[in-house]
This record gives C-alpha cells, structure tokens and sequence, in this order.
C-alpha cells in the first residue's frame, strides 16, 4: 500500500539534505521551479541543488493545506551555521499518486522592513 504524502516528512529531508530520502518523494519525471530566481530543475538537479546548498539548516512548517492533488505549504528555515540567517518559503506542491510531479517555490530572506514602512 502506498502511504500519503507527507509534507513534514519531505521537508525533514529537504533541510537535512538527505538525498535518497528527498528522491522518494518525486516522480522520476517531476519539474521543480524557484521562481525567485528564474530557475527550473529537473529531479536530479533539484536534488544537487538542494543537497549542495552552502551551510547546514533547520526549519518548521508553519503552515499547510491540501486540496486535491496540492499541497500548499509555508515553512521557515534557519541556519544552523549563522543564527541571524533565515528564509521563509512557499511551496505548491502538485502530487500524483502521492509523489510530487510539480513544485513551485518561492523563497524570501526574513529581515528588518525598509525603513519607510517602519511606524505603518
């Protein structure tokens, strides 16, 4: 039987950078976008992408829906390297047969607003 896509799992993997464990959660033919930069990975380059990221990292989830075949997850990762470094990221999540054939992702730096919105 095949278990559900779990969304704390897979991002354990991603911020632990376990690739064999990260691969279990992609269709061989999965396309993953970081729209931030403009970048598209196949499976393989994703996971080099992602397990070769500099520094070592932990996250939580903060947030997550599933509807249908998506999965919509919001999550913040720290760095485990340099405690003033920490990302927010969004992700859209499109599943078949419970594995990710699509993922969109949108990462933000967290910091201070800019000066002209502070006091608003």
């Amino acid at each position: 039987m095949k278990k559900d896509f779990c969304f704390e799992e897979y991002f354990a993997a991603v911020v632990s950078k376990d690739a064999a464990a990260l691969r279990q959660f992609f269709a061989e033919s999965a396309e993953v976008f970081w729209h931030n930069t403009r970048e598209r990975f196949t499976l393989d380059g994703f996971i080099h992408a992602n397990c070769d990221y500099p520094g070592q990292w932990r996250g939580e989830l903060e947030r997550e829906y599933r509807i249908g075949n998506t999965v919509i997850a919001a999550a913040r990762v720290f760095s485990r390297d340099d405690p003033s470094l920490s990302f927010h990221c969004c992700s859209f999540i499109t599943l078949d047969d419970e594995r990710i054939v699509r993922l969109d992702e949108y990462w933000g730096d967290d910091g201070e607003p800019p000066e002209w919105r502070k006091g608003l």
